[in-house]
């Protein structure tokens, strides 16, 4: 049974445990690219920078392209409801929560398509 990890930090580390890390980031890529906001992970690129890059990408797509922002949230398929309880009056921390809800739905189809494929 899936269990989402409780922070981002803690999300990567699984992904490294379970050796799928570099699969987390291929979707990442696959998935913004769908939406036409390219972006390319290394896969070499380390759990940390990959938090700091999501964030940053995150907030300028909120800060200045926020329809492509919305359009992104809709391809990677994350939980409206989730959203819509985040407070948005600090755009810095509304950036880095939404970041988590990207990596955690990215890291779900990852987890289920090694689970069962």
């Amino acid at each position: 049974m899936f269990i989402a990890p409780a922070n981002t930090d803690l999300l990567l580390q699984e992904a490294n445990n379970e050796a799928l890390y570099v699969n987390l980031i291929l979707q990442l890529n696959k998935d913004f690219n769908l939406a036409n906001e390219a972006v390319d992970f290394p896969k070499s690129i380390t759990p940390d920078e990959l938090k700091v890059q999501l964030h940053e990408k995150i907030y300028r797509l909120i800060q200045y392209k926020f329809a492509e922002y919305l359009n992104l949230l809709y391809i990677i398929d994350v939980s409206e409801n989730e959203i819509k309880k985040l407070d948005g009056s600090d755009l810095v921390i509304l950036a880095e929560e939404v970041a988590f809800l990207i990596l955690k739905r990215e890291w779900q189809k990852v987890w289920f398509r090694n689970k069962y494929k």
